[in-house]
């Protein structure tokens, strides 16, 4: 993903940035001169105007389906090539970055509920010696804390060995990294914040939580979230690519700019290796597979009622503005019309992705940009005032107007 803070960018998982669809500037109210009705656009009439909004405001393209009581909407808009043109199909498939996490918390919380750990036991117990150097102790932190990003484990992301700074990725984005190796990295720096002290979001504690998955199991995270979850729901486009730099087809191809690049030169980013995520951000899917995965979530096909209760049980986010709240894996955020959602927003590299469902499953909306520099406007924001709340998205002119060139 790429994350600008004025003129820094990141190519990181670690703000995958409700901020930029949960925001004050985002979310916390509606533009001036729009609407905001107390109730969801019967029509995706609105949807359609955020999507082809985000278009102007200079997204490639853009894919999105909406599920509620009058059925499954599919939304495209744009170029899913921008040599070939092709626009976006509804079948594509792309990374989604960070909702990765929701996956690999939902099978943490199958274990927990099968009676193989507690989310109570230290990582220690199934980490020994892991979570160790320069202040951080696995003994002092939760399963719990990992998923809830209350652990002040350091964000492995933000050392520069990684070569994710800029420009300089394009010499490394077919580097190979093991989980072990981006734990270390993350030893390598003090925590944030002592367990349990405060919150932060850090990629690292999902790696942690996919190797407490491979030592409880004795199996890879990849088979049990196959066997626990793709195979069942029949999310035949999800895939964990590991080491494998290609999306399967059909899909589209991804753009990324780069701060520290003076000319902002436009990359096609759709080949790398997406290892340095790994159980933090590599999945790939299709906005059927993810919309799917959301309804069975909420609606207690993949968790007990216990279980799914402690996934919705939230701590405050500070870091990602007001009105929303962090669970196991999954967020809660208020909208200003009052709707309550759950879900997860994710960044790679030319790629940023949403899955936001009302709590009882019925209300679902799935979208993907591809590009990255999406994050550095609030066309998520819009998209989901717009099927959340039925809110006008503001008029092209002021989309376009809010790009970072």
């Amino acid at each position: 993903m790429v994350r600008r803070t004025g003129r820094t960018a990141r190519i990181t998982l670690a703000a995958v940035a409700v901020a930029s669809m949960v925001t004050a500037s985002g979310l916390a109210a509606p533009s001036a001169g729009a609407a905001a009705p107390d109730a969801p656009d019967p029509g995706h009439v609105q949807t359609r105007a955020a999507v082809d909004a985000a278009v102007a405001g200079g997204v490639p393209g853009v894919l999105a389906q909406a599920h509620d009581a009058r059925g499954t909407w599919h939304g495209t808009a744009g170029v899913a090539d921008l040599t070939t043109r092709r626009p976006p199909l509804p079948g594509d498939r792309f990374r989604t970055g960070s909702i990765s996490k929701t996956f690999i918390a939902t099978v943490l919380l199958q274990l927990e509920a099968e009676g193989r750990l507690s989310l109570s036991d230290p990582v220690e117990k199934w980490l020994p010696g892991v979570v160790r150097g320069h202040g951080h102790d696995g003994r002092r932190i939760s399963l719990r804390q990992l998923l809830n990003h209350t652990s002040g484990v350091y964000d492995y992301t933000e050392d520069p060995d990684l070569h994710l700074q800029g420009k300089e990725y394009l010499a490394h984005r077919y580097d190979t990294w093991r989980p072990e190796q981006l734990v270390a990295l993350a030893m390598k720096h003090e925590p944030t914040f002592a367990p349990g002290t405060s919150w932060g979001y850090t990629t690292t504690e999902y790696v942690l939580a996919a190797m407490v998955v491979e030592r409880a199991t004795g199996r890879s995270y990849a088979a049990e979230a196959e066997r626990r979850i793709f195979r069942p729901l029949g999310l035949h486009a999800t895939t964990l690519p590991g080491t494998h730099s290609r999306i399967p087809a059909p899909s589209g191809r991804m753009y990324t700019k780069f701060a520290d690049d003076p000319e902002h030169e436009v990359h096609d980013i759709t080949e790398f290796n997406p290892s340095w995520g790994w159980s933090a951000g590599e999945v790939i899917t299709s906005t059927g597979d993810l919309d799917r995965f959301l309804a069975a979530l909420m609606r207690g096909e993949l968790l007990p009622a216990a279980q799914l209760k402690e996934m919705t049980t939230t701590v405050p986010s500070p870091d990602f503005g007001d009105g929303q709240d962090d669970g196991l894996g999954i967020f809660r955020a208020e909208l200003p019309c009052g709707k309550v959602i759950w879900g997860h927003t994710g960044f790679m590299p030319g790629s940023q992705s949403l899955a936001y469902t009302t709590r009882d499953g019925r209300h679902r909306l799935v979208a993907n940009f591809n590009t990255d520099w999406a994050g550095d406007t609030d066309a998520a924001g819009h998209l989901l005032l717009a099927e959340f709340c039925g809110t006008a998205p503001p008029s092209p002119t002021t989309a376009a107007s809010a790009v970072v060139p």
